[in-house]
């Protein structure tokens, strides 16, 4: 075990996790609910800091990012755990472990430098912490996220938003890009659905745009429960808001764990999505998972050209030159070449 990161001590041996907005107060002995933070005598300490159980090289648009580094490789790590018990987690096998507390962590030894090393020699740009929630293996990705910068390595967080403003301002400075999902615009259904603030999310996303951490906003539209126009609409007006050239990634819902009996996103929902947010000034709506290479291309904003097309996964044309349209100069919001 490692000592956590940012925690408060209290009476009794008690401490207070400051690292995610449930600000989890935990007695000696427990867990918080993520389940890999552990109070031993009033020292809180992380049981993920040097085991990981999935290592992967992904393209980046899988996470899904399309506005960094287009084309580019990107390893992939995760830790147990999760901060969040969504009804419909895609991967619960690994994120929802530690639910019934156990000091007997699944995972593959592995240190900070190991996975930069891996990274560089799998000829990745980034590495992306992702698949379950990383802001609750904090400890490993701020410290490997150090390392990876003065690699030349980009650092990018696939989150839930949950974090506090303390754990964004201090991987701040390691931190380029993070694609946040945004699972809703009902509070009532936010708690429910995956038990977390719907508010507080949308904190983090404003914080991290000011921070100047590239942001992407991925929502799952799930029948019967974000799927109205009226949900869908405050969801692209609230990103437009931030900065309208957040891209929006709405990708289909696929029944599943404790969702199964919730039927399958249809297309045309998914398409009247991306109408919605471009009506409502967002520059760039993706169909995320329909694999549509219409709506997968980016265009300018401004001139309407074609700049960066894809299929699937793979990008197969891409015109930007130094963050600009090459037709018109108009600035492309991302991190590129």
């Amino acid at each position: 075990m490692k000592e956590a990161m940012l925690y408060r001590q209290e009476k009794n041996a008690g401490v207070i996790c400051q690292l995610c907005s449930h600000r989890c107060a935990i007695s000696d002995g427990s867990a918080g609910i993520c389940g890999v933070r552990v109070n031993e005598n009033g020292t809180l300490y992380t049981l993920v800091y040097d085991k990981i159980v999935a290592q992967h090289v992904d393209p980046i648009e899988k996470k899904p990012l399309y506005h960094v580094l287009p084309g580019s490789l990107s390893y992939s790590i995760a830790t147990v755990g999760c901060n969040f018990r969504c009804l419909n987690c895609q991967n619960y096998e690994i994120s929802q472990i530690p639910g019934r507390h156990s000091r007997a962590i699944p995972g593959v030894p592995i240190t900070p430098e190991e996975i930069v090393n891996a990274a560089l020699r799998n000829r990745c740009q980034s590495i992306a912490y992702t698949y379950t929630e990383p802001t609750i293996y904090f400890e490993l990705a701020y410290e490997t996220a150090r390392l990876a910068k003065r690699k030349g390595l980009k650092n990018l967080f696939v989150t839930n938003g949950y974090m506090t403003a303390e754990a964004l301002e201090t991987i701040q400075p390691y931190l380029d890009a993070a694609n946040v999902d945004l699972k809703g615009f009902n509070e009532p259904k936010y708690r429910k659905v995956c038990g977390g603030t719907l508010e507080l999310v949308k904190e983090t996303i404003r914080r991290m745009n000011d921070l100047g951490v590239w942001v992407e906003v991925t929502t799952l539209v799930i029948p019967t429960h974000n799927d109205s126009e009226t949900e869908l609409r405050a969801i692209a007006e609230f990103i437009a808001s931030v900065n309208p050239a957040i891209p929006w990634h709405v990708s289909a819902f696929h029944p599943q764990y404790k969702m199964a009996h919730i039927p399958q996103t249809s297309p045309g929902i998914i398409y009247r999505a991306v109408d919605i947010g471009k009506e409502v000034g967002l520059w760039h709506v993706y169909s995320g998972n329909l694999r549509s290479d219409e709506t997968s291309t980016t265009l300018c904003h401004h001139c309407g050209t074609p700049l960066i097309r894809r299929s699937g996964f793979f990008v197969v044309e891409n015109a930007v030159a130094q963050g600009q349209c090459p037709n018109c100069d108009a600035p492309v919001g991302g991190i590129f070449l």
